[in-house]
């Protein structure tokens, strides 16, 4: 998702090179929070229930979740979303990860709709987030079909990389009209790259008729389609936020999405949506 106003478990790993699967996560340990830079008001500690149903957060950014209770007990995953900005300069890359002691890194959001090639892509990869002896992910790219976009644009990177990229993941985002939609993209993304885990940084249905209640029911199928996936490493739905914060914050995003899909009510408890990840 491109948003509007761009502010945007913990052990010493190696990580691999492209060729070889990683270790895996499974069941709800997989769910995490998709944390945006206006969040302040809002305790990501909700969904922390101590079963271990929702663990993980990413803010899309390499500075902590902004909120009333910084990462709510939730393991932060940093995000290097751009190849150097004033919110998340990649000078200070190494510095924060150290500081704020994250075990994985996400990186680019979107660049393959956002004007980065996959050789500018490669070339930044290896000079500045291969040295992170961390897990980490390519840049996430979205399901468009147009050549030269999502996965021809990721095949594109792996290519220019010519095995110097070291990655745990690659990162997917999806919006779409249906569960099946969904469901066979990741399903062309597993059989695309069959040795590489995947993780799932956005999703949710493209603005529905039906608002929550579609929203709803397709995350009540495709949470349980992802958790079976032993290829499938974490997933995160869009977004962990209020009605009214993403109204007032990325209008961009709420006619995309409508806000059916949101995690927080507008009193800051817990979304019928987010319910399910509870589930």
């Amino acid at each position: 998702m491109k948003f509007t106003l761009v502010a945007y478990v913990l052990v010493a790993v190696t990580t691999t090179a492209i060729a070889l699967p990683v270790s895996k996560r499974s069941g709800p340990g997989k769910r995490g929070l998709c944390w945006p830079f206006y969040n302040s008001p809002l305790d990501p500690g909700k969904f922390n229930d101590g079963s271990g149903s929702v663990n993980l957060i990413y803010d899309y950014e390499t500075f902590a979740p902004p909120s009333s209770n910084g990462d709510g007990g939730l393991n932060f995953i940093g995000t290097q979303r751009c190849l150097d900005c004033d919110s998340s300069p990649i000078a200070d890359l190494q510095a924060r990860q150290k500081q704020l002691g994250f075990a994985t890194l996400f990186t680019l959001n979107e660049p393959d709709i956002n004007g980065i090639s996959p050789q500018t892509a490669a070339s930044w990869y290896i000079q500045n987030i291969n040295p992170l002896a961390i897990k980490k992910s390519l840049p996430a790219v979205t399901s468009s079909t147009t050549p030269g976009q999502g996965l021809d644009w990721l095949s594109q990177m792996i290519t220019a990389c010519a095995g110097k990229c070291f990655f745990d993941y690659i990162n997917l985002h999806h919006y779409g009209n249906s569960l099946d939609e969904f469901t066979s993209y990741v399903t062309q993304a597993h059989k695309q790259f069959p040795n590489q885990q995947i993780v799932v940084t956005e999703f949710a249905l493209q603005n529905p008729p039906g608002g929550q209640a579609d929203q709803v029911a397709f995350y009540k199928g495709a949470f349980p389609f992802l958790d079976s996936q032993d290829f499938v490493a974490m997933y995160f739905p869009f977004v962990a936020t209020s009605p009214s914060l993403l109204t007032a914050n990325d209008a961009g995003a709420t006619s995309f999405t409508g806000t059916g899909s949101t995690l927080f009510n507008n009193d800051g408890s817990v979304s019928a949506a987010g319910a399910v990840m509870l589930s």
